[in-house]
């Protein structure tokens, strides 16, 4: 087994993924060298139980946004050994587990050759995202892309990362968002190496990864012209001032 350790995200106060991990609760135990998730207080008991008794290291944090709840799970899996780890939304590595394991598995031997490791998505899987994501996220991976000197896909919600780059991005996050954040903290401020993989299993389900709540269709576009425009201005600031 790889030293690399999980680290999730998740406010699920439904416990709509409860089902979609029990399907898969094994796999995580057999893939990584230790497991932490934090998750937001009014996150569904049942789920919070299902996880513990599934391996997991539970933190429960009060909701302060996505950005907030990822550099807490940083810091909670900083309070272990481990030598990599590889960050996922919860619901992104359900998807990831039931539709595409065997890559799954693959994924910590590549972020052991990384001290931080963008996973994107192939083309294939970033088309099956609806609409007002698609066209927003080309926008911010444009930005991030000629920020970095490389096209990547920066929004998928997942990375890998060395201890020395958990324990920068512990010290300098602090945006609203951390997809453009983190590997420009590792890239600029650290000045390591930042490396780039696109994979299948960063899917989009419509069951797993949908809307929390109905919205109409201006409002689900701006709420993703919001998040372009937060993570692309993170991609073009972050790390300059130092």
């Amino acid at each position: 087994m790889a030293d690399v350790a999980l680290i999730c995200v998740t406010h699920d106060p439904k416990g709509k993924n409860l089902k979609f991990y029990e399907k898969v609760s094994n796999v995580f135990r057999e893939i990584y060298s230790n497991l932490f998730i934090t998750v937001s207080e009014e996150t569904d008991i049942k789920l919070q139980e299902k996880l513990m008794a599934g391996g997991f290291n539970v933190k429960v944090i009060a909701k302060k946004g996505a950005a907030n709840a990822r550099r807490e799970a940083v810091n909670f899996a900083l309070s272990g050994n481990d030598k990599y780890f590889h960050y996922c939304d919860f619901d992104r590595l359900l998807t990831w587990a039931i539709e595409y394991e065997s890559e799954l598995r693959r994924i910590p031997l590549y972020i052991e050759q990384f001290n931080y490791l963008i996973l994107g998505r192939t083309e294939e899987a970033f088309n099956t995202h609806p609409v007002e994501w698609i066209e927003t996220e080309k926008i911010t991976n444009k930005i991030f892309s000629l920020e970095f000197g490389q096209e990547v896909d920066i929004t998928a919600g997942s990375s890998g990362f060395s201890r020395k780059s958990a324990e920068a991005i512990a010290k300098y996050s602090k945006d609203k968002m951390t997809d453009a954040e983190w590997p420009m903290i590792v890239h600029r401020i650290e000045k390591l190496k930042v490396g780039y993989k696109a994979v299948k299993g960063l899917l989009y389900k419509e069951e797993e990864n949908g809307y929390g709540r109905k919205i109409s269709a201006s409002e689900r576009w701006l709420s993703r012209v919001k998040l372009c425009y937060i993570i692309s201005e993170s991609a073009v600031k972050t790390g300059k001032e130092n």
